[in-house]
């Protein structure tokens, strides 16, 4: 026996000592509300097991928990479940004023009367009778209101939102939350899925705190609970790629299901479309980096479109890329690459539905097509991306994501969804027939294909290839 508590006290200490050297701080002791403050409204918080529960209150304000402590640049993470009846969230960088005060900023005045609570929160939003699942979106509580997703629950960016909600949400279960605010960039995801992604500057620093939404005179929510857990803080001094290195998955990706497509060293796992082999010229790999470097001086032949060696149906795949000025390249997805030589397939083994990568301003081909159906994000020469994308500046990075559930197919890029089609839809056979894939036999019907990266002569650059396997309903 003595053995055994021995072994559970070194194990303990061994795990405590790991969690201090990767700089992680629990911001709940599992045993009281020591370091938290009550402010706002009279809702109650206690500790449950290793648990804060929130308990709404009739006819009283929004009530936070707050940290004693100011954090300015961090990554948060931490689990909840709520009832669905109630509202909550999880502020970050906010502050309340002792006396009232007045703020300036952008040309507007903002007026906080003492002891109101107001900043960024990352909400806790499972309001199913308005179709509106808007978990882990940013709201400027007391201040702006929502800031993503920015244009209601009618608007497009709204829409998509909640139905990416309606998807990765566990209703009356465990959700994961992890929050990035670095300078004024804010990030976060649920259970895995990245959400939000913004700019804004407008409080730099200040406490964490718990919400527990204010629901009125409503007695069918009297006494509705909201939980945490496993609420951990790590302060930053540098970007958050200091806390995942390029092409690595967080622990939280992994329980998501996400695995790297390319492991940021080698080829493993991708060859020529062409060919079994990886391409000797053209592509290289240079510090965590995947490289087409373009047409070469000497007018040697380009090194070609390469594809993963697997195939894939429905998916969801985030990666990185950055781009020359007037670069042209895409990545390409259910490419029926087939080297079968008794195949009587007449397909070529690098078409496919393309996510364009292109210089808008610099490239011809941004004014062919139809509709600007060649510019970045759109799929290629079918459907334009929406005329409100915001791409990084040529020269830095951008993050494509595609999401493939059966026949249903977005495009988003920078955290924003910029495309959605069905495959199956007329709209969809529509836009073929006007194509130059319309001759192509069963474009864009195909069950599942290669993940292609294009070789257009132009240099472009990958990293942080991820893909985890989705259900196609």
């Amino acid at each position: 026996m003595r053995q055994a508590i021995l072994l559970t006290l070194t194990t303990l200490t061994l795990a405590s000592a790991a969690n201090a050297d990767e700089g992680w701080s629990n911001l709940f002791n599992g045993k009281s509300l020591t370091g938290w403050i009550h402010r706002g409204g009279q809702a109650s918080y206690a500790v449950e097991g290793d648990t804060i529960v929130g308990t709404s209150k009739l006819n009283t304000a929004n009530t936070f928990l707050c940290t004693e402590k100011n954090y300015g640049d961090f990554v948060l993470e931490y689990d909840f479940k709520v009832d669905p009846r109630l509202n909550s969230g999880v502020q970050i960088r906010s502050e309340c004023f002792d006396a009232a005060k007045e703020v300036e900023w952008k040309g507007r005045t903002f007026k906080f009367p003492a002891g109101r609570v107001h900043g960024y929160q990352v909400e806790i939003d499972p309001d199913v009778p308005r179709k509106r699942l808007w978990s882990a979106g940013i709201y400027d509580e007391s201040r702006r209101g929502w800031l993503f997703p920015s244009n209601g629950v009618d608007g497009k960016q709204g829409k998509a939102f909640s139905e990416q909600g309606l998807r990765i949400f566990k209703p009356q279960d465990w959700n994961h939350v992890r929050v990035e605010a670095v300078g004024d960039s804010i990030k976060t995801w649920l259970n895995g899925t990245p959400c939000a992604d913004i700019k804004d500057g407008m409080t730099p620093r200040g406490f964490i705190a718990l919400q527990v939404h204010g629901i009125g005179a409503d007695k069918t929510r009297e006494g509705t609970q909201v939980r945490w857990r496993n609420i951990r803080l790590k302060e930053m001094t540098a970007p958050p790629t200091a806390v995942a290195p390029l092409n690595t998955l967080t622990e939280s990706e992994k329980a998501a299901g996400w695995r790297l497509l390319w492991d940021g060293k080698t080829t493993e796992g991708w060859r020529s479309a062409r060919a079994d082999t990886f391409p000797t010229k053209g592509w290289k790999i240079s510090d965590g980096l995947l490289i087409e470097h373009g047409s070469s001086d000497d007018g040697d032949k380009d090194g070609g479109d390469i594809v993963t060696r697997e195939r894939f149906s429905s998916f969801e795949l985030l990666a990185d890329f950055k781009i020359t000025p007037g670069a042209n390249s895409g990545i390409k997805y259910f490419v029926q690459s087939n080297r079968d030589p008794n195949s009587q397939s007449d397909v070529r083994p690098t078409v496919g539905c393309e996510f364009q990568i292109l210089d808008d301003e610099r490239h011809p081909d941004a004014k062919l097509g139809r509709d600007g159906n060649r510019k970045l994000g759109a799929l290629y020469d079918l459907l334009p991306a929406s005329s409100d994308k915001k791409p990084i500046a040529i020269g830095k990075w951008n993050t494509a994501r595609i999401i493939v559930r059966g026949n249903h197919v977005e495009h988003w890029l920078n955290g924003q969804q910029v495309l959605a089609y069905d495959r199956d839809s007329t709209a969809f056979r529509a836009s073929l027939d006007q194509s130059k894939f319309k001759d192509v036999a069963g474009f864009g019907t195909w069950p599942d294909g290669h993940i292609l990266l294009q070789d257009h002569g132009n240099q472009v650059s990958y990293r942080n290839l991820k893909l985890r396997a989705l259900t196609a309903n």
